[in-house]
């Protein structure tokens, strides 16, 4: 008979904070995970209530604590919870969290700005599905020279290194001096890179990259490196524009 609390392994090791389910195949593949005292297979079911099941040597189990909450990366920290290279990474700013909580989604190494984690696997799941365009702002310092015809491009849609043409952006001109040009862009998809990406397909030199809102989420004057707890109402609203945004699509 089918085993009715049975659920798949990566599904579990998300819902318990170990890690976002692309990142648990990982760990799976990687050899990491042990189930009853054996090396996991992807895809494999397990039962919570009676299996044993170890990740680098430490047990996990059901964990029935969120936390919801949104860091300010620094440059110079890449957004994982262990780097095998040993570079500074996000797991240092947030070691003081009490629960073990995983990014969701990343900004590469050289850009700084919000950044949510979370151990809830479901919420992670939902902001980060290829169907959710949750918008998100970020304030391009670039070099001049920029004109009329890159920021029509830019708000129009860029043709990339791989020969995607991005959706179209909001996207104004916030600052503009002889030495810098500071822009505010809102994206509304997450391709790798994206914004490095359509710059660099324009010819522009980026010197500075930050993000500063996720939906209505607004990095507000929380400083570098620090964190702090969702409320439940900015919670609520990134579930709603995650769920409104997929059912557009």
């Amino acid at each position: 008979m089918p085993d009715n609390n049975s659920i798949r392994l990566q599904k579990f090791l998300s819902q318990c904070g170990v890690s976002s389910r692309r990142a648990a195949e990982q760990l799976i593949q990687q050899g990491k995970v042990l189930v009853n005292g054996r090396p996991a297979q992807l895809g494999c079911k397990i039962n919570p209530k009676k299996d044993i099941i170890l990740v680098n040597g430490q047990r996990v189990v059901a964990d029935k604590t969120r936390r919801y909450i949104m860091l300010y990366k620094p440059r110079g920290f890449v957004t994982t919870m262990h780097d095998e290279l040993g570079r500074k990474s996000v797991d240092m700013l947030v070691a003081n969290v009490g629960e073990r909580v995983f990014p969701i989604g990343r900004l590469d190494r050289n850009s700084e700005g919000l950044l949510l984690l979370t151990n809830d696997g479901t919420f992670a799941n939902m902001l980060s599905h290829p169907r959710c365009h949750v918008s998100k702002t970020y304030r391009v310092t670039i070099r001049p020279p920029f004109g009329d015809a890159q920021l029509h491009a830019l708000i129009s849609g860029v043709r990339l290194d791989d020969g995607y043409v991005t959706q179209p952006a909001d996207v104004s001109v916030a600052v503009a001096e002889d030495t810098r040009v500071v822009l505010l862009m809102t994206i509304y998809e997450g391709k790798n890179r994206q914004i490095r990406r359509m710059c660099a397909a324009l010819g522009l030199d980026l010197i500075r990259l930050k993000r500063i809102a996720i939906g209505n989420l607004r990095l507000g004057m929380l400083p570098q490196g620090k964190w702090r707890d969702l409320s439940e109402q900015e919670v609520r609203d990134l579930y709603s524009a995650a769920k409104r945004t997929q059912q557009n699509s």
